[in-house]
């Protein structure tokens, strides 16, 4: 087996939608560096990023309701929906720039328009979305939200949903019409086509068996080429783990202190899914409802629309299972080899602090398809068996660390930036939302990692995402400028004449 040493300016680790968004970001902002990217598949995109993999939501908090809490006062939390919208909209910003500068093309292979709703039942539930809405369509983000509990109305919104319901208790809804479905994996394959066009390194079957820090303060990342059975040893200045599920080990191998303390959790998804015409133009939304009690919010169950490889489908789920892999295509080794010294009792008081996760997650394993097709009835009264078929979407690792406001062992929800104090590794850990805000969470790492290069980058940056270093919930006007150029750019529709008042 031979062996080949290459230095280059950065390293990325995955050719998901991380490391395509944080590649495109650098080539534009420094067009010089040298960077190599590094997937273990023969293409990109293929774990999280596929679009079987993920629920393909753009998530802007437009129908996820646990993103807005309810306080012990009665009150709705706004503040995590707000940002995550936010983020969202620097997404479609980035994305608006590439279209209009023809670095990709033709965003309807992406992203496609598609309206968003929450659904309750219950006296309790419905008030709570009364509560929901009345907060949210205050704020400029969510100009346009409709309310209804009527079952007429719904008829109109949902009529798959409602047909032959028998309403025997109060029922309600919002919706927006500017919700998208979006395919991360398209996406991700057309920012790296680009990135080829700039002569980025992509360099497939080629698995990252090690990463360690050389006397200098570079990083030395051995790889296994699987196409040619060698060990090549690449050297950079900078280090990007956007491994999805493989991102913890990778990151454990680091050795840096932020690495410490730091677990994982893996929960793989089911859908069930319906390619039947006849079904399939009697939904036309995204309609999330309230995930059971204990379990976790990527299980907050939601019958979609997609448009997947040419065609129209349903989706619904996710019904939650267990493997100890850490990717689709990993080992069944991945959890055990994950834990080590420095995270046992962190890992340990996750266990006992999630005991109804677990419950909860024992009781999906148990569940048949007949079963799988009681629950979708909830949603669809009038579901078929024969109409909806199982598939198995991708494995989600869930971050567990030592917190100060919650203690060892807190299973976190959502994404977060591991990175070293020096800024030269950084690696990103989690779940949803992810991809919808890979733009925002690229540019954190940016921020993070690169402060040296900010404030001369900064124009540039403004230029693909004018909102950048601005807030939105308090600025309708710049919201309206948003939302009317990236609706133009994108093919989507103009949230800024949404249900004008």
């Amino acid at each position: 087996m031979s062996n080949k040493h290459t230095t280059t300016d950065v390293i990325l680790i995955g050719a998901g939608i991380m490391s395509a968004t944080l590649a495109t970001l650098l080539k534009e902002l420094a067009p010089d560096w040298d960077i190599t990217i590094f997937e273990k598949l023969d293409s990109p995109g293929e774990e999280s990023s596929n679009v079987w993999n993920n629920a393909g939501t753009g998530h802007s908090a437009l129908c996820e309701l646990n993103y807005t809490p309810e306080l012990p006062d009665g009150s709705i939390d706004i503040s995590k929906a707000l940002t995550i919208n936010e983020r969202f909209q620097v997404s479609k910003q980035f994305w608006s720039h590439l279209i209009n500068n023809n670095l990709i093309d033709n965003p309807q292979d992406f992203i496609m328009p598609l309206p968003h709703m929450s659904l309750v039942h219950g006296e309790d539930n419905v008030e709570f979305l009364k509560k929901r809405f009345k907060a949210l369509s205050d704020n400029p983000l969510f100009k346009g939200m409709e309310f209804s509990d009527d079952p007429e109305k719904l008829k109109e919104w949902i009529p798959l949903i409602m047909e032959e319901r028998s309403v025997h208790q109060p029922i309600a809804a919002t919706k927006m019409d500017t919700g998208t479905d979006v395919n991360f994996g398209a996406l991700t394959g057309k920012l790296l086509d680009y990135l080829e066009e700039k002569n980025v390194h992509i360099k497939y079957s080629h698995t990252v068996d090690d990463i360690k820090r050389t006397d200098d303060g570079t990083w030395e990342v051995d790889v296994r080429n699987f196409e040619r059975g060698t060990l090549e040893t690449h050297t950079a200045n900078f280090v990007f783990i956007g491994a999805g599920g493989g991102a913890l080990p990778l990151l454990q191998k680091t050795g840096i202190p932020e690495s410490k303390h730091v677990g994982g959790f893996p929960v793989s998804g089911l859908f069930l899914v319906c390619d039947n015409p006849d079904v399939v133009a009697k939904h036309k939304a995204k309609v999330y409802g309230k995930a059971p009690v204990g379990a976790p919010p990527m299980s907050v169950p939601h019958l979609d629309r997609r448009y997947i490889d040419g065609r129209e489908t349903l989706l619904f789920g996710p019904f939650a299972g267990f493997t100890p892999k850490f990717l689709k295509t990993g080992s069944n080794m991945d959890l055990l080899g994950s834990v080590k010294p420095n995270n046992a009792l962190t890992m340990l008081a996750a266990g006992a602090k999630n005991m109804p996760l677990t419950k909860y997650l024992i009781g999906q394993l148990m569940l048949s398809k007949d079963q799988y097709i009681e629950q979708l009835r909830e949603f669809i009264p009038t579901a078929k068996n024969e109409d909806w078929d199982i598939v198995t979407a991708g494995q989600r690792v869930q971050v567990i660390k030592d917190t100060d406001n919650s203690g060892r062992g807190t299973l976190q929800f959502g994404t977060e930036v591991v990175n070293s104090d020096d800024g030269t590794i950084a690696a990103l850990l989690g779940a949803s939302p992810g991809a919808s805000t890979s733009v925002s969470i690229m540019l954190e790492i940016l921020e993070r990692c690169f402060p040296a290069y900010i404030d001369a980058w900064e124009p540039k940056i403004k230029e693909m995402v004018p909102s950048y270093g601005m807030s939105l919930r308090n600025n309708p006007e710049l919201v309206k400028d948003i939302h009317k150029t990236t609706a133009q750019a994108l093919g989507l529709a103009d949230e800024s004449q949404a249900n004008p008042v």
